[in-house]
């Protein structure tokens, strides 16, 4: 199995499937923790409502009552290939916070689209939140085509439809995959029911994407979070979010660019000792040389060939998610790792 975990987003406007086809997806593949369906089908009886697939994805029974998915939830599963991450972003309106803040961190995104509605509101909306995200790989999962009679015609007529509307956005599909997420058709194998699509099931397609680095791959990059002295001892302290460190890697610190050597890392007991240390792990380490190092300088190796651009001008996209509205001319703060 390739050691890579791919993070995917599933957009779509409400009502065409999205929690459905995750819903198959992870009963398919046998992602569920045990006794997750059982609790359900017990659930769907109490309120009596007819079994769901996409009930699978609500945390919550308040959520399976409204029939709506609130939240933004990160849910695991595997193929004999790899790890996949999927963010399942909610899709009415009132939920776009939520939906932006999931699908920020995705690197591939599926949009779907219900056969016989076609594009509507919210398709639009979400696939232009992808773009704005820069997200620029998107899949189009064009669902429910058992309502539709499995017509290649009309999945034909969706797909133009779809195209047509992200060509105004500059976006072009990777890829359109016809489905039926209740009954399972071309989730993890070709349908006998659509001869006539001879692309990629949803699960091929899937372990064909390439992911990105992860974040033990790439430079590294240690946000300063403070700084602490014991007796002699200068020790300089935060979080790994990228890459790795070890003792005698000469690093610099930005913005300065001043360089120096890592000779030690911190710890309280001997068998807390270590010489390296990887992404994700809260650090202490000593240097060679004593700067005047404060919270919000960036560490990195110097034989890194990335390093990071020192500016006083940043351009970027920006979702304003606050309750007051963004005032043009105020001074505002941003928060940049720890700085």
């Amino acid at each position: 199995m390739d050691n890579s975990e791919l993070h995917i987003v599933m957009v779509g406007h409400v009502d065409h499937g999205k929690s459905t086809v995750i819903g198959r997806l992870l009963y398919d593949t046998k992602a569920l923790p045990e006794g997750t369906v059982d609790k359900v089908k017990r659930i769907a009886q109490e309120t009596g409502k007819p079994f769901e697939y996409a009930y699978l994805l609500d945390a919550f029974e308040e959520e399976q009552k409204q029939g709506i998915t609130i939240d933004t939830t990160q849910l695991k599963f595997h193929t004999a290939s790899r790890e996949y991450v999927i963010i399942d972003a909610p899709g009415h309106k009132e939920f776009l916070k939520n939906m932006i803040s999931g699908a920020s961190d995705a690197e591939v995104a599926f949009l779907i689209v219900d056969a016989a509605r076609g594009v509507e509101e919210q398709t639009k909306r979400h696939a232009y939140i992808l773009r704005l995200l820069g997200i620029r790989k998107i899949y189009v999962l064009i669902n429910k085509m058992d309502l539709v009679d499995y017509q290649q015609t009309r999945f034909t007529a969706v797909k133009a439809e779809v195209s047509a509307f992200l060509a105004t956005l500059q976006l072009q599909a990777a890829g359109f995959i016809p489905v039926s997420a209740y009954y399972g058709e071309n989730l993890l194998q070709h349908s006998v029911k659509m001869p006539w699509y001879t692309g990629k099931s949803f699960i091929t397609t899937l372990d064909s994407i390439q992911a990105k680095p992860t974040a033990e791959n790439q430079p590294l990059r240690l946000p300063i979070q403070d700084v602490f002295k014991f007796d002699q001892r200068r020790i300089i302290a935060g979080r790994i979010e990228a890459g790795a460190l070890q003792v005698d890697d000469q690093i610099k610190l930005y913005p300065s660019g001043r360089e120096t050597v890592v000779t030690e890392f911190a710890h309280w007991a001997p068998r807390d000792a270590k010489v390296d240390a990887s992404v994700g792990q809260s650090v202490g380490i000593q240097l060679q040389d004593e700067f005047f190092n404060q919270r919000g300088e960036i560490i990195t190796r110097s034989s890194d060939t990335q390093q990071p651009t020192v500016a006083n001008v940043v351009q970027t996209n920006l979702f304003w998610m606050g309750q007051a509205p963004l005032v043009a001319g105020k001074n505002y703060k941003l928060k940049i790792a720890t700085q």
